[in-house]
């Protein structure tokens, strides 16, 4: 038997309804497998224990996460009791950076059983791998002066190793897929990075000249996921522009509820980090109707990561069945409840 620790971080809001929820759904799929199983250990680690501690997590905290074949998070952030940089930086990034989870990977396809905001979605089926570790979210600059004369200073970081390791895995996700990759790019504007960024992806294709390559201006790439979504496969973004860009997939999906999202640590060394890309939607806690596919699907690219692609294509198979079958939540036009939701996928996965 193949057996999986876990550390499972349900966070803040939704986080603590979504997490129990996903790993009813692994526990089901473990029942039908047989020969997989997952252990799940349960850390604390939120803004109410920020309150409590004056931290996101204890000290020993990445000690003890790394130990574990993966981590599974819900949400962070609560900015009614702690600043949103505050949080972010304490536990999810922290975790990002110190775990060396130099990629992440959000998908966004058209669901079936979901009504997307476009009027003609054509069937869109997209990856975005963000560069998750430097670029526009490093924390070189600082603030100097007071008042009218204050001033901030951020800089961006690009390093040849960070974006080339980034698109040789777009490119390698690319050939398993429809063996086309786009580059975000903003060289007409942003004079030094973006060309750099340029340079390194057209050396990078001319190592797959079986994979067809293109780059697009961040501007028109953000209105072609609205117009266009269709023509994309892979797209291969820095830090700032992947965030942006896959907020936008998710809204063409038709909720950011349902979007899906890995942290990959590419040398083995620490576990990845999976997590759904909604927050903690502190608007809706303990209603009982956050909608639970998000981190479903996250648990999705979990197995997938774990090198069970098939179960994880069932999961998605049954998924959209239910979603078909018209079991939606609130944020996708329907009125079935977390609860529903879950309850409806486990019993499907049972009659495989």
């Amino acid at each position: 038997m193949k057996g999986f620790s876990i550390a499972s971080i349900p966070g803040d809001g939704v986080g603590k309804e979504v997490v129990p929820a996903a790993q009813r759904v692994l526990k089901a799929i473990s029942d039908v497998h047989g020969g997989l199983s997952f252990e799940f250990t349960e850390f604390p680690y939120s803004c109410e224990y920020y309150l409590e501690h004056g931290k996101m997590m204890a000290d020993d905290g990445l000690e003890r996460l790394k130990e574990f074949d993966a981590i599974f998070l819900g949400a962070v952030g609560n900015s009614l009791l702690v600043p949103d940089h505050v949080s972010l930086w304490g536990l999810l990034i922290k975790i990002r950076r110190e775990f060396e989870q130099v990629i992440n990977i959000r998908p966004a396809k058209l669901l079936q059983g979901i009504r997307s905001p476009l009027a003609n979605p054509n069937d869109f089926d997209l990856l975005v791998v963000r560069e998750n570790s430097e670029g526009e979210y490093s924390t070189v600059g600082g603030k100097m002066y007071q008042n009218e004369d204050q001033i901030a200073i951020q800089n961006n970081v690009f390093s040849r190793r960070g974006t080339e390791r980034a698109m040789r895995f777009a490119f390698e996700m690319a050939a398993k897929r429809k063996k086309h990759v786009t580059s975000a790019t903003k060289s007409n504007g942003i004079v030094h990075s973006m060309p750099f960024w340029d340079e390194v992806f057209q050396c990078t294709a001319n190592d797959y000249p079986e994979i067809a390559a293109d780059s697009q201006h961040i501007d028109a790439l953000a209105a072609f996921f609205v117009t266009q979504p269709e023509r994309f496969d892979v797209i291969v973004a820095s830090n700032l522009f992947g965030d942006i860009l896959t907020d936008i997939g998710a809204a063409i999906m038709g909720s950011i509820g349902i979007a899906p999202a890995a942290n990959i640590n590419v040398n083995g060394k620490y576990p990845s980090m999976f997590e759904p890309v909604h927050g903690s939607a502190p608007d809706i806690i303990g209603k009982g109707i956050a909608n639970p596919i998000g981190q479903i699907w996250t648990a999705k690219l979990m197995l997938d990561h774990f090198g069970e692609e098939e179960l994880g294509s069932k999961l998605l198979d049954v998924i959209e069945d239910v979603l078909k079958s018209g079991f939606l939540t609130p944020d996708i036009g329907g009125t079935s409840t977390t609860k529903e939701v879950t309850d409806e996928i486990i019993k499907r996965l049972k009659s495989l």
